[in-house]
């Protein structure tokens, strides 16, 4: 972990502690009014959530906060990057496009799209810490010239960039964040030039998943509790949604349903005799259950030295829940964090 938390600002710590208090351990009476207040407030849900989560995430997944398809022998890390370039590939990315990254993390997808297709991107996110990040990363490879970051809310991007402002908009793994698909799709939608390309890797249950059976439903309270999600939706729910603001839905796949031989959850699972190459043995030992325990104490212990905010154990322990959860959903055919979908706006 790098250890550069802002404790200097103490909205931080709240925000931390104010996420950790949104969750309950387990699906209570008042959960319907739990999940409200969740999608009221998900900026303050989702800033908590990485301000505690980033330093961790850092640790565990490098500066790409996403999950990818392996081929076997795959180094970690280059899986990452083929994932954001294969998303690049599919829109058609070229050099001189104006492109809006929704929800952009510490910049690692940002960077790597940039440098792939030599598009100008702007990377949008409304968590400072974060931003703080990606802007120094940008600097260390010159490409801040390219590559440019923004604070903003992704559920009013229309007034913040106008409408029809950009050639192409991506997300990765960020507009599950969002309080509700149409609302932050259609803001996608408004700030797109006509004819201008939209693609999304997004977290959805798949056709599998019945929320009316107990043991599905409460994996997508434990999927929302670990990652900062105010709501869990099905994968109907995003096509729909596509739909009716207006998109062209151009290509669409599960990713996480084709038959490699290397699941896409494998990190997580902590076996490292199914690591891939040598380096990737010390990312798999990581989730190990030797692993967790030295980053379990590790994390408590900086806590209470205040080297990072109070409240960040908390949500290394929701994250550890996460991981549990997210791969009985991939083992399960439950849960995709790669629903591909290439949208077109119209050009009318």
């Amino acid at each position: 972990m790098s250890g550069q938390a802002p404790l200097a600002d103490g909205r931080v710590q709240n925000r931390i502690e104010n996420y950790n208090a949104f969750w309950k351990d387990d699906l209570s009476k008042e959960e319907e009014q739990d999940n409200k207040s969740r999608l009221d407030k998900y900026t303050e849900v989702v800033n908590g959530y990485y301000d505690g989560a980033t330093d961790l995430y850092e640790y565990g997944w490098a500066q790409s906060f996403h999950f990818s398809r392996f081929y076997k022998g795959e180094a970690f890390l280059a899986s990452l990057a083929r994932h954001e370039h294969y998303l690049a590939s599919q829109m058609t990315l070229r050099p001189g496009m104006r492109v809006l990254d929704v929800g952009c993390g510490v910049g690692g997808p940002a960077r790597q799209i940039a440098m792939f297709s030599d598009a100008n991107i702007t990377g949008l996110n409304n968590n400072d810490f974060q931003i703080q990040r990606a802007r120094k990363y940008t600097k260390s490879l010159g490409l801040e010239n390219q590559v440019q970051f923004v604070k903003g809310d992704f559920m009013k991007l229309s007034e913040q960039f106008g409408e029809n402002s950009f050639d192409a908009v991506y997300a990765i793994e960020a507009t599950v964040h969002a309080p509700s698909f149409e609302g932050v799709y259609g803001e996608i939608f408004k700030v797109l030039k006509p004819g201008g390309v939209f693609g999304v890797y997004e977290w959805v249950m798949t056709d599998d998943w019945d929320p009316s059976v107990p043991r599905h439903k409460e994996l997508a309270h434990q999927i929302e509790l670990g990652n900062g999600i105010p709501e869990m939706r099905h994968i109907s729910v995003a096509r729909q949604a596509l739909k009716n603001v207006g998109f062209e839905i151009e290509h669409e796949e599960d990713l996480a349903d084709r038959p490699d031989e290397i699941p896409w959850y494998y990190p997580l699972e902590g076996d490292v005799r199914k690591a891939q190459t040598v380096w990737d043995y010390f990312t798999v030992w990581r989730m190990s259950k030797m692993g967790q325990f030295f980053t379990h104490n590790g994390v408590w212990a900086m806590e209470k030295l205040g080297f990072i905010p109070k409240g960040t154990w908390s949500v290394g322990e929701s994250l550890r829940v996460a991981g549990e959860a997210l791969v009985a959903g991939g083992q399960s055919k439950l849960f995709t964090p790669m629903y591909l979908v290439v949208s077109r706006k119209p050009k009318n």
